[in-house]
């Protein structure tokens, strides 16, 4: 059955069949991507390239109006019905239910668990592309350097935040890893490789932080994830 989607025009899907995800390697596209690669879902990646501005194209803002990546199609969505989201973090969360995977069944721990994802969506992915406008894009040539140094004082906060939690624990929710780590990880990550702010925010002082960054870059579907889709 063909997907029923505007989309498919500008992006056309050889296997209808699967879920199918639009995105780009970025610190929020490699959530998804990571997400399915961990669970083994399997989908069609289709790349959203940002220098031919393909995010802000009538096909792909049919799919999400917001011109932002990574957003899905699942053709086999709830009741069996196509279903098209984007955010993030709704995403995380639907392919965690839909799979039972990363995302904990007791109700205590699942609230737990997406308070922390949604403590990167609102303070670390906003608050760090910040540091990353002001070092290493347009902003980094502004002589007021007040604006950047804001975005680095409350960088250091959430690093902080994230390393107390980490303490003792071998994952955000502890010894399980979960989406929270999914979300949070690859911005710290962009924040230190991408955006080369390492010895701005002074990474070095955040021990477990940077421990626990070091094991998930380590597994196998993370290393997968972050090159998905592919540039061309």
């Amino acid at each position: 059955m063909p997907l029923d989607h505007p989309i498919t025009a500008k992006w056309p899907a050889r296997h209808p069949d699967r879920l199918q995800l639009y995105s780009l390697n970025t610190p929020n596209g490699v959530k998804a991507s990571i997400m399915l690669e961990e669970t083994g879902l399997p989908y069609e990646a289709h790349l959203v390239d940002f220098g031919h501005d393909d995010q802000h194209s009538p096909e792909f803002l049919a799919l999400n109006p917001n011109n932002k990546i990574p957003a899905i199609i699942d053709p086999h969505g709830p009741g069996g019905r196509q279903l098209a989201l984007f955010e993030s973090g709704a995403i995380l969360t639907y392919l965690a239910d839909k799979t039972g995977a990363l995302l904990p069944r007791d109700e205590i721990e699942r609230y737990q668990t997406l308070q922390w994802l949604f403590w990167q969506v609102g303070g670390v992915g906003p608050m760090f592309g910040q540091v990353g406008f002001f070092t290493k894009f347009a902003g980094k040539d502004w002589q007021d350097k007040r604006p950047r140094d804001r975005y680095v004082q409350e960088t250091r906060r959430l690093l902080g935040v994230l390393d107390g939690r980490l303490q003792g624990r071998s994952w955000i929710m502890g010894e399980d890893y979960t989406v929270a780590d999914i979300a949070v990880l690859p911005a710290v990550r962009n924040l230190i490789e991408f955006y080369g702010a390492g010895e701005l925010v002074g990474i070095e002082d955040f021990v477990q932080v940077r421990r626990v960054l070091a094991n998930f870059l380590d597994r196998p579907a993370v290393q997968r994830g972050l090159a998905i889709p592919a540039r061309e």
